[in-house]
């Protein structure tokens, strides 16, 4: 029994404290959000049918499409068909999106000449947003991601205490950020998909936090407080404590992210690759950006030696 409170007592001592190296992580998230305001502000978004006005064009066939790859592109550019983008491809399946809205001749001549140059059976389907719909529902989607984090901050500010609620907001806009700011840098097509994805970032992250300001919460009715050594070991002790389990739900969600990402189809790809991307920034920031960034509001709340005696959140 002794030496397996040696041990313990041993692995407690050899943790990492995530605290002490908290500046670190603030300069890397400060860097890559430097990083993609500057990408944004240069490059932009790469806007999708949904966003910008235009036409997409859907083509299913029996045939391997990827295989012809090269004629699709020469087919496209002898055509004269407007300006495109490179066309993406699945096995049996390609998009081809127009940054002009195409009218009701071109679209039947594109479906014509697509199905005899490449499967008369193909089936083709045009969808087309005109300007004022694209920026109606860029509107939408902007609003629909301001409404969930105003409903994140009541919630977290009733549940626990405002601290709380603005140490998480500022870890989720970390997190939906630097989704965009990479789909911004790689030229990836931001679609609706894309925002549902960001929202669902939103959700699992404000989660995985939760997880963690709750046995913060918890550890804080039995704690001793005296200084704030002791709080920062309160908190380091509270993010050890949850670790098993943000491990766990991340490796679970990032295999079945992965699964749709290799094994989906060409239409949910970057809906998966935008999940990836989140849930592994969402497990990171719980931990190295929203419990330090509490710990030091609190901190600062506080005079540097606090009686002695239980605290709770205030």
């Amino acid at each position: 029994m002794p030496s397996k409170n040696k041990d313990l007592r041993n692995f407690r001592e050899s943790r990492i404290d995530f605290v002490k190296y908290s500046k670190y992580f603030y300069i890397f998230a400060i860097v890559v959000t430097l990083g993609g305001i500057i990408s944004l502000a240069s490059l932009g978004l790469n806007y999708g049918v949904d966003f910008s006005s235009g036409s997409s064009v859907d083509v299913q066939s029996s045939k391997n499409l990827e295989s012809q790859r090269a004629e699709v592109e020469t087919f496209l550019t002898d055509g004269g068909y407007g300006k495109h983008n490179a066309p993406s491809f699945g096995q049996d399946r390609m998009t081809i999106r127009f940054d002009e809205v195409l009218s009701q001749d071109q679209e039947n001549k594109l479906k014509t000449d697509l199905k005899a140059k490449f499967d008369p059976a193909a089936s083709v389907e045009v969808n087309t947003v005109d300007v004022e719909i694209a920026r109606e529902m860029q509107w939408n989607a902007l609003k629909a991601m301001i409404v969930a984090s105003i409903g994140i901050v009541i919630y977290m500010a009733i549940r626990f205490e405002w601290r709380f609620g603005l140490a998480a907001i500022v870890s989720l806009v970390h997190d939906a950020f630097l989704v965009i700011s990479i789909f911004s840098v790689f030229r990836l097509e931001v679609n609706l998909p894309f925002i549902v994805a960001i929202l669902t970032i939103i959700g699992y992250s404000i989660n995985d936090t939760i997880v963690i300001f709750d046995r913060i919460r918890e550890n804080l009715r039995f704690a001793k407080i005296k200084s704030p050594a002791d709080l920062r070991k309160l908190v380091n002790d509270s993010v050890w404590q949850t670790m098993t389990r943000s491990i766990n739900t991340a490796v679970t969600v990032l295999f079945a992210a992965a699964a749709l990402f290799v094994l989906g189809s060409e239409s949910i790809r970057l809906f998966s690759l935008a999940i990836l991307i989140g849930l592994f920034c969402g497990a990171y920031s719980s931990i190295f950006i929203a419990s330090p960034l509490w710990l030091l509001m609190k901190s600062k709340s506080k005079p540097k030696q606090a009686p002695a005696g239980n605290q709770a959140a205030s």
